[in-house]
């Protein structure tokens, strides 16, 4: 985990128990509405950098990211020190950096560098937050990795956890990428690991952010909808040109937040390969 320096300008909102008391609420639902906290999220595929064109532009993905004004985002495909595609750079703290926001990056594969003493080649995903981070992990899923020749499905990282302190209480961030081959025996596997993960916390606040590579009805992602909202923003990810399906998800525990909207934005379209999705949710912030 590496924090980066956060240079932001003040700003005001009108909280919910004011705005409440202005329109005449019932003083209970105020109450109620002012232990609500607002965050925005967002999850984003970034393609190792390159947007439709296959040209790598971090310039270009740092303006798409922008745009989205999240308060925490998690990446999938973010190279570091990767390989020539990404001009041998670290994307998800780069990113950071340029946004002002704390990063962990966990990766799925780790590689030994290319030349004795270098930094070692990884892919995998990242949470970025603009609130501190307090605490972070890699968690081990189901893989049928894309390194071996013969590849047998097995415990691998990749599945990462960042604890963000948001207005004094702890919410637990995961961001995935699941298997992306058409049958899904993987991605079965792969969602009986993430619950039994996030188990570890239950009853705490909870977000789920990532590739799913499956759409909204796939069987195999039944069983998250146990414990989690969809926070379905009622448009297809991919592909970013004419996309027609949708396999990138924000999602919530029950009982932990209210999706006040959810939507694909149309800006950065051309960034990369998927589109962004983002969520407005109210965080009903528990003690623990």
């Amino acid at each position: 985990m590496s924090p980066c320096r956060r240079i932001r300008l003040p700003h005001l909102l009108l909280s919910a128990a004011l705005l409440g008391a202005l329109l005449g609420s019932p003083p209970v639902a105020a109450e109620a509405a002012s232990r609500a906290v607002p965050l925005r999220v967002a999850t984003y595929n970034v393609h190792a950098g390159a947007g439709l064109d296959n040209v790598f532009d971090l310039d270009r993905q740092t303006a798409a990211l922008r745009s989205l004004r999240a308060d925490v985002i998690g990446l999938q495909e973010a190279d570091r020190h990767w390989g020539p595609r990404s001009e041998w750079r670290d994307l998800a703290g780069e990113l950071a950096e340029r946004l002002g926001m704390y990063v962990f990056f966990a990766p799925i594969y780790s590689l030994d560098p290319a030349e004795a003493g270098g930094p070692r080649a990884e892919f995998g995903v990242a949470v970025l937050s603009r609130y501190r981070l307090v605490s972070a992990e890699n968690h081990e899923i189901t893989r049928l990795s894309t390194q071996d020749p013969n590849p047998v499905p097995a415990p691998a990282p990749g599945f990462g956890e960042a604890v963000v302190r948001v207005k004094g209480r702890p919410v637990h961030v995961y961001v995935t990428h699941l298997d992306y081959r058409p049958a899904p025996a993987v991605r079965t596997a792969q969602v009986a690991d993430t619950r039994r993960i996030m188990a570890e916390d239950r009853g705490r606040t909870q977000i789920l952010l990532g590739d799913f590579n499956a759409e909204p009805g796939a069987a195999e992602l039944d069983p998250l909808w146990e414990e989690l909202t969809d926070a379905d923003p009622g448009a297809p990810t991919f592909p970013a040109k004419d996309p027609v399906k949708r396999i990138d998800y924000v999602a919530v525990s029950k009982g932990a937040a209210r999706v006040r909207r959810a939507w694909v934005p149309e800006s950065g379209a051309a960034a990369s390969d998927h589109r962004a999705v983002v969520a407005d949710l109210d965080l009903v912030l528990r003690k623990r």
